[in-house]
């Protein structure tokens, strides 16, 4: 008995071990793989990739907003199909498809909850999707986003996503540098 119970003991001993260590080393694991691109947010213009579906609930008449804050309003709903290239300009090589929608979850501010799905077309990755998702203050220069998952050669993926405003106008869209970071 005593041995058995010794036994039990020193297993459970060595698997909480393990375990800590996995956990410990975890958040200290470089990223393995880096992608990088432009998405091209065009709410203008012959083709438009993104567009405002629900218009939100305009600012009070008793408070002072921001002309931005009167443009995008608490509880906009918009959804895109951006189209990701390599390089920021219109006529870059097209690597994917960033489909998703964003939702103005901030009274006051710019944040947004966003839902996105980067849809790989060419390279090495082309068939595999990353799911991202998170909330976006776009009044910061760098937003970050949280990887949730993928498909194909990202399945089960997990990192984050950095975004920037390469060159963007609120009313017409623009363009957004994405780096994406996966473990």
């Amino acid at each position: 008995m005593a041995t058995s119970t010794s036994s039990i003991l020193l297993l459970s001993s060595a698997l909480l071990l393990a375990t800590a260590a996995y956990f410990s080393h975890r958040n200290t694991i470089p990223a393995t793989t880096h992608l990088h691109f432009y998405m091209h947010d065009e709410y203008t213009g012959l083709h438009p990739t993104a567009a405002l579906i629900v218009a939100g609930r305009p600012p009070s008449p008793n408070t002072t907003a921001s002309t931005e804050q009167r443009r995008r309003r608490f509880g906009d709903i918009a959804v895109m199909n951006n189209a990701l290239t390599e390089g920021p300009e219109p006529g870059s090589a097209r690597v994917g498809t960033a489909q998703g929608f964003t939702v103005r979850v901030s009274e006051r501010g710019a944040a947004n909850a966003l839902t996105m799905h980067l849809v790989m077309e060419r390279g090495e990755h082309a068939g595999s999707s990353l799911a991202v998702t998170g909330r976006v203050d776009t009044d910061l220069a760098v937003r970050e986003s949280v990887v949730v998952g993928g498909t194909g050669q990202f399945r089960f993926a997990r990192g984050y996503a950095q975004s920037r405003s390469y060159d963007y106008d609120l009313d017409k869209g623009g363009v957004v540098e994405v780096d994406v970071y996966l473990y």
